[in-house]
Order: structure tokens, then sequence, then C-alpha cells
């Protein structure tokens, strides 16, 4: 019995240990109700309403009130970085659809991280269907401009009326068997016939004078420190890129000639001094196939919509190639840059490094990649590559190759 009471006693001392140790780890933390997280000694715990505690001293200037210990990731935390002048008429465009959310907003903070936090330029967003609060809510939250969205017209968007539709789906279904990439797609012609000839169009962009196109998932690898637009401006240029390459030839087969019925109709159009020792090997009898690629394109406006351009794009438009064939909007682009502007207004911008899957452009020269905090590999650099015609570009510009661009070839 005498044993069986000392068992006892020892079981309720053993127990009052351990209730006296987990009460002295308690009362030695304590944590913030609804938060989760613990406050450990020395740390002043929020004060309750009303308290007798004595109030924080106030800030002084440029001191901020953040919590010591905790960083000061919070809206106004840190001073906006600013531009140096006033900005241009100009603005970012982007064609998406409500399902590119993810893929634009990425492409939205790289051009924000790099350019558009110093100058704020407006975005505007374009497509064929009304935005969602989803995708406006996103863009909205990104953009340090003001956005603008706008439902492009069904007349911008649909087959004209000269088109025929049974030869036209015969087109994509041989085009589908053959393999060729967005050979078989509707959509993708809309787009290509949008980017051509339209987009410049919209009520939304009629009220800028210059633009920068961005697509979907595209990366800028080095810092931009200058305002773009007005260095356009300031320079004359008028049309740029920052990636060259050759088109498909099955999608392109009659383009030149309709080019060159365009050239023989309206020799008024073609510019003294243009490039077309950049399109042609031959003088303008055949095309060469070489453009600049127009995910990434910063331009004027104005000279979309004037008489020169109006009447090449529509002389495309009515052969029907956007649909009897897959004529793209860059060669478009391209061929009416270097037959409509002088050589010297068009530019390459090779400090905006860029990519658009598969192709990079990484700046050439060390000094450049290092002074701009870029990180592309240049090795990856597309520029000097034998599939590449910005070589073509130089050359007749009679411009000097970046040193250490032997390096990059293949």
């Amino acid at each position: 019995m005498a044993s069986g009471t000392a068992r006892y006693l020892r079981y309720i001392l053993f127990a009052f240990f351990g209730l006296a140790v987990i009460y002295f780890i308690s009362s030695s933390s304590t944590q913030i109700p609804g938060s989760g997280t613990t406050k450990w000694p020395g740390t002043p715990m929020p004060q309750k309403p009303g308290s007798s505690a004595a109030p924080a001293a106030p800030a002084t200037a440029g001191e901020s009130t953040v919590t010591s210990g905790t960083t000061p990731n919070i809206p106004e935390g840190l001073p906006p970085a600013a531009h140096d002048g006033p900005r241009m008429n100009a603005t970012f465009v982007s064609l998406a659809r409500n399902s590119d959310i993810w893929e634009i907003a990425r492409s939205i903070r790289q051009i924000e991280d790099r350019f558009n936090k110093k100058f704020k330029y407006d975005w505007v967003f374009l497509n064929d269907k009304p935005f969602d609060s989803t995708f406006k809510k996103v863009t909205t939250s990104l953009v340090s401009g003001t956005t603008h969205y706008g439902e492009i017209s069904k007349e911008h968007w649909s087959f004209p009326e000269w088109i025929d539709q049974d030869k036209a789906r015969k087109v994509r279904e041989d085009m589908a068997q053959r393999k060729i990439i967005y050979g078989d797609s509707v959509s993708y012609r809309h787009m290509c016939r949008f980017e051509s000839g339209f987009f410049f169009q919209h009520p939304l962009m009629k009220q800028f004078e210059w633009y920068w196109r961005v697509e979907p998932s595209i990366e800028l690898f080095c810092d931009i420190n200058y305002d773009t637009f007005k260095y356009m401006a300031d320079n004359k240029k008028k049309y740029s890129f920052v990636l060259s390459l050759y088109e498909y030839v099955e999608t392109i087969p009659t383009l030149w000639d309709s080019t060159k019925k365009f050239m023989k109709a309206h020799p008024e159009h073609i510019a003294e001094g243009n490039s077309m020792g950049f399109l042609s090997d031959d003088g303008g009898e055949s095309y060469n196939h070489c453009h600049m690629w127009s995910n990434f394109e910063i331009g004027n406006l104005d000279w979309l919509r004037g008489q020169a351009y109006t009447d090449y794009f529509n002389t495309l438009d009515q052969d029907g190639g956007f649909f009897y064939e897959r004529w793209g909007d860059a060669p478009v682009h391209s061929i009416a840059a270097g037959l409509l502007l002088k050589k010297e207004e068009i530019h390459f911008f090779n400090d905006i490094a860029y990519y658009h899957v598969p192709f990079t452009h990484c700046p050439t020269g060390e000094k450049t990649r290092l002074d701009l905090k870029c990180h592309c590999n240049p090795k990856d650099n597309f520029d000097w590559k034998g599939y590449s015609c910005t070589s073509r570009f130089f050359e007749i510009n009679g411009l000097d190759k970046p040193e250490g661009y032997e390096n990059q070839q293949d």
C-alpha cells in the first residue's frame, strides 16, 4: 500500500514538473493574435487601442517607418525612378487574348522593370473578343502608365468579301498536309492581316504618334536607361528592329510579285536611298526573304497611316495572299520599310537585348552587357548566325560590326 502511494506521488511530481516546463517555455514567447507567427523576447508587442504605452516617435524626413528587421516591400516604400524630360506621344501595344494573361503579365514586368518604370508610358491592349475582368485587373496593376482596352472590329478580323472561301480552305488543308507552321490556322491569318494593315487604325491608337509592340512571353535582358521613342524622333528614325532572319519560302510564294506590281503602279512611293539591298540580291527582280522580326518593333504610326504604306497594304490585301498563302506581317512591314523609307530611317537597337522563342538578341560587346546589367548569354546571340540577316543590314548601311562579332558566328 505504502509503495503504491509513493508511486502515485512520483507520478504527480513528474506531471507537476512537466507543466512547469511547458509554462516556462510559453511565457518566454508570445504569438501575435491571429498572425500564426511568434514574437521573441525583446520585440515590442502591438499596443491595444487606449493603451497607456508611450506612442512611437514620428519618423523624420526620409526615414523608413517600417519596423526594424523587416523589408520595406510595401506600396510607396521606395521612391520611384523618374524620367529626365517630357515624354513622347507614345504607347506600348499588345495583341492578346484573355487566355494570354500570365504570358503577357511576364512581358509587362520585363518592360516595366527594365524600362517603363522610369517613363510611365501608356499601354494599349487589343483583342478580337472583350477583355475579362481578370485580364484588366492584372495588367492595370502591372503597368505604370495608363492602360487602354480595345476590341477589334469584325471588319478587321474576318475574311474580306473578295476572298474565295473555298480556295482559302483548300490552301489551309494543303499547308496542313505539308506541315507548314500555322499553315492551317484561320486566326493566325487574321492576326497577320490585322498587324499588317489595321492595328494603327484602331480608335485607341489614333491618339498616339509612336508605338512599341510587345508580345506575350518575351524577355528583356538589359536595362534601357534612355527614352527609345525620343531617340527615334530625335534621330529621324521611323522603324526599328532587334532580330532579322529569312522567312519561310512556302508561306509567301507570290508576295514579291504583288510587291513588284505595287512598285510599278506607285513609283512615287519608292524612297531614294532605300534598303532594296537588304531585300533583294538582284536589284529587285526577286526577294531574298530577309525580314525584320516584327514581334519587336518600335515605329512611327504616322508613317504607317500615310498614303505610301496604305497603298502598299491595299495592293497586298486585294491580291488575297494573307488567305491564299500565309503572308506574315513581318515580311510585309520589312518590305514596306525597305522600299518606302530611306536607309537611315531604319534603326537596329543593339542595346535592347530581347528574346522571343526561339531567338535571342544579346548585345555584342562585353562592356555594353556589363554597363547595362545584362543577364543574357552572349553565346545565344542570333545576330551573326548564318540564318540571320543582320549582317546584311550592317553591310548595306556601311556600318561597322561590333567588336567580337566574329566569335559569335557559326
